[in-house]
Parts: C-alpha cells; structure tokens; sequence
C-alpha cells in the first residue's frame, strides 16, 4: 500500500483543530500559534501533493481505496487532478493568511464571563474546516463527499453565528440577532441544497449500483451502465441545485451577502474563497462527470443563469453602501464567471473557470482582509464613514488598491489570465453570451474605482486622522497574497500545466471538442 498522502493531508489540519481545542482556556496565545503551525504543516504537506502530481500521468493519482461501509458499497476512496490538487493548493495557501488575519478576533471581551474560551474555538473550528474541504477535494466516492459537503457547514455556522464582526458590536442592540439570522440562513440555504442532492445520490446508487466516481465512469464507457435520459436529467438536477445553492450562483446566493457581511473579515474569507468553490469544483467533477448528456442538456438554462449572476452582482455591487456587502455581491459576480467558464463546454473556458475559482481566492483575501483592517481601526464597514486614508495610512491604502485593481482584473495580475480564457472559451461557442459577460468587466472597473475614491481619497475626514498603518503582523498577511497576485498574473504556466490536462479528461467525459475557427478561402 502507498503512503497515505492525500489523508495525511486532510489529517493534520483536523488533529490540530482538537489540540487547539483542547489548550487550557488561560493560554490564548499558544492555541493560536499552534493553530497556525499546523497550518504551515498543511500547506507543506499540500507543496508535496502539487510536486507529486504528474500532469501527464493518470486522471487520478496518490489513490486511497479502502471499505467502508460495505453493506451499502461506500468506501474510503480518494484521488487527485490537476483541478483538485490547484484547489487543495490554493486552500492551504490561505488559511495561514486567515489565521494571521484573525489573530485578536476571538479575544474575548471584556464583558464576557473568564470561563467563556472563544478563542481555541475560533481558530479550531478554521483548521476543522480546512481538513474537511481538502479532503472534499480528494475525494472521488459520491458518497464520502457527500458527508464532507454537509459536515463543513457545522463549523461554519459556528464561526459566523458566534464569532461575529466587532465592528458594530458596542453601538448596535440588533448586532447578535444579525450575525444569529446570517448564520441560521446559511446554514438553511445550503441544507436544503444538501438534503436535495442526498435524493439524488440515493437514486444514482439505485441506477449504478456503487457511489464510486470512477467506477461509475468505466461502466458507462464501457456501456454496461445506460441511464434512461430523464434519470440521468432528475439525477443532475439534484446535484447541481446543491452545488448552485453552494458557489452560489443566482437566484440562490442570498444567503451570501448577509453572511460575509456579518462575518469577521477573516471568516468571510474562508466562505467565498474556501467554501464555496466546493462548489464550483463539483460541477467539474460530478455533474460533467456523471451526468455528462444532461449536463449537455442543461447548458442553455445555465449559462443564462450565469450571465444574470454576472450582470446582477456587478450592479448590486455598484450600489452597495457597506464595505463588505460590496464584496460579496462582486463575488457573486465572479462566481457567474466561474460556471459560465465550466458549461461553455470548451478547454479555454474550462481551463478558466478552474484558474478563475483559484485567482479569485487570493484576490478575494487580498481585498478582504485589507478592508477587514480598515474596519476593525474605524469600527465601520460604512463607506460613507471614511476619507482620505491614503494620507494617513499609505500602505493600508496602496494595498487595497492593488487588491482592488486585482479584483476587476487588471492585466498583469492573476485574475485577468483567468477571465480572458473564461471569456474567449465563451465566445467562441457563445458569442452573445461571451459579449454580455464583458459587461461584468465594465462593472466591476466601476464598482472598485468608486469604492477606492470614497474611501481612500479626498479630504481626510476627522475620525480617519488616527488610523495607523498596516502592522507587521498584517503586513505579513498582504504581502506574500500581493506576491502571488503578481507572479501568477505574469506566469501563470505552473497552474496552466497541471490544470489542462483535467480540462481535456472533462471535455472528453461529455463528448465535446472545442470549435473551429471559420476561416474563408484565400481567392
């Protein structure tokens, strides 16, 4: 049996969660550097896993088979390509940065009762969610997903109902009801979707007879599993509504501003750039996989679904008067490029939605946790309430910029490599639709410059006067994501090679090969 990489990956990040748990509630500071070493340790172990990887080799690599539940044919089954080990990756890369972010936002207040130890809690409950993302990643039994797709949310509602954004919490009565309801309506929204796809999965078990992804693959090449198309168009349905509830896609992303926005900073985000592109990843390895005809069948309703998340939460964006709402309604829009990119049905578009769902992770931290900083010195996420801080706090403002500037996807910054491929795979199968989406660009040009010029220029407003610049600690946070930002922005060959060969294994799973461009006849 081979060394057990891909589980040690998920484990350590998960046997840290219970000895950060478990540090005496006098001791703070200790669970959050043990908390951040294991980060490291993960991220190492995630290095490896990217070394490891060989692009040109099988589909799925550093394979784990073992039973589990064998009256019913569930197993401890994982694999890796090139898109999951680009998420995995990209995953232990930020959650460091989350930690660090979050350094003091679980320091209890000084109102609260000595016994109540939040701060453990905090930084366990990110490393639980880490191991169970990366091990959402690797796995390839329908089922073990599944389970990993719903336990994630436990966590979650705990780090946005119980440790909420402080920076309305000693002026507004309403703060605790707030973060409660944001809390309860994600966790709602994405058990509705779960329970939805637990329906199909039963039925998928019923029609194939496994929950193994691969095994379900070889059967239907081989033709020894033929699913009647309104089986397979139900069974697809039961997925996707999950994985849309969860990216989250429009009309089911309410649930998205309200928890970002009640949110810390460093909490919002390991929503919208660790969480929710699980589901935008299962689109690529499920839907397509699985149900590749309906998938074919369902691309229309999708990609119009696509371009109104697109056009709409760059225009909600526009009009948004709070800092973090901002944000995640422009998430929304970058998530509509996302899965425009997956069901255009070409190697460009896909190859950009997988690079996409990377590159808007770090821009997304990038941008965040910079206004996260902002908001915890002013105590506002108003944008009304600031002005002028590029004169007080010149790196603080120099680095939003850049986050910003990465966010509407400037070239030479890595979301723009991203979005050009989304949008040229688009065109060149859906021209319309690839004209409609630039208008996202436009958008999200305005919606970043209007927020910059509000809150960082013009005269300098009284209470701004004295807020200092970007510390060490958060200097340590930006840097390196503005490094990244750059570097994958001007060679983005790393992720482009390990990322292309899965593009062309989905291509192949639903039938589709990229168009021809017309050329008229030299006369």
């Amino acid at each position: 049996m081979s060394f057990p990489l891909l589980t040690l990956t998920a484990a350590v990040p998960a046997v840290g969660a219970i000895l950060t748990a478990a540090v005496p509630a006098a001791r703070r500071t200790a669970a959050k550097w043990l908390a951040l070493l294991f980060s490291l340790a993960t991220l190492v172990l995630a290095a490896v896993v990217f070394v490891r990887f060989e692009p040109g080799g099988e589909r799925y690599q550093l394979t784990e088979s073992h039973a589990w539940i064998k009256d019913f044919g569930v197993r401890y089954e994982l694999g890796v390509d090139g898109i999951g080990v680009a998420l995995i990756a990209l995953t232990a890369l930020l959650i460091p940065f989350v930690i660090l972010a979050g350094w003091h936002d679980a320091d209890p207040l000084e109102t609260k009762s000595s016994r109540w130890r939040p701060t453990q809690g905090f930084f366990a409950l990110i490393l639980m969610v880490e191991a169970m993302v990366i091990l959402s990643f690797e796995a390839t039994d329908v089922f073990l997903f599944y389970i990993l797709f719903e336990a994630m949310l436990i966590p979650m509602y705990f780090l946005i109902g119980g440790f909420g954004d402080r920076a309305h919490a000693g002026t507004d009565e309403n703060a605790a009801a707030q973060r409660s309801y944001a809390a309860v309506k994600f966790l709602l929204y994405n058990l509705v979707g779960g329970l939805i796809m637990l329906a199909a999965v039963i039925g998928l078990y019923v029609v194939a007879g496994n929950f193994s992804l691969t095994e379900i693959a070889e059967a239907r090449a081989n033709g020894s599993l033929d699913m009647a198309t309104n089986t397979e168009r139900w069974l697809f349905l039961g997925f996707f509504f999950a994985f849309a509830v969860k990216a989250p896609l429009w009309p089911l992303h309410t649930w998205l501003p309200n928890a970002m926005g009640e949110a810390t900073a460093p909490v919002a985000v390991l929503i919208t750039a660790v969480v929710d592109k699980v589901g935008t990843f299962a689109m690529l390895r499920f839907c397509l996989g699985l149900f590749p005809e309906a998938s074919k069948w369902a691309t229309p309703a999708i990609i119009v679904l696509a371009l109104i998340s697109i056009v709409y939460g760059a225009l909600v964006a526009v009009g948004q008067r709070d800092i973090k709402r901002l944000v995640a309604y422009a998430s929304i829009s970058h998530f509509g490029f996302i899965v425009l990119g997956i069901f255009a049905m070409t190697s460009q578009g896909q190859s950009g939605a997988t690079l996409y769902m990377v590159n808007h992770g770090i821009s997304t931290a990038a941008l965040m946790l910079v206004a996260g900083f902002l908001i915890s010195r002013r105590g506002s996420r108003l944008i009304a309430d600031y002005g002028g801080v590029q004169k007080v706090a010149p790196v603080l403002a120099g680095t939003f910029l850049i986050g910003g500037l990465a966010t509407l996807s400037l070239p030479g910054l890595a979301p723009f490599v991203s979005e050009f491929l989304v949008l040229v795979g688009t065109f060149s199968r859906y021209p319309v639709a690839g004209v409609i989406a630039t208008t996202g660009i436009v958008l999200a040009a305005l919606y970043v410059l209007v927020l910059y010029q509000r809150t960082m220029t013009g005269p300098v407003k009284e209470e701004v006067r004295s807020l200092p610049d970007l510390r060490p600690r958060e200097l340590a946070v930006v840097v390196p994501l503005i490094a990244v930002l750059i570097f994958l922005g001007v060679f983005p060959k790393p992720l482009t090679d390990v990322v292309n060969p899965a593009v062309r294994h989905t291509m192949s799973d639903v039938q589709q090969k990229d168009p021809q461009p017309e050329v008229e006849a030299a006369k």
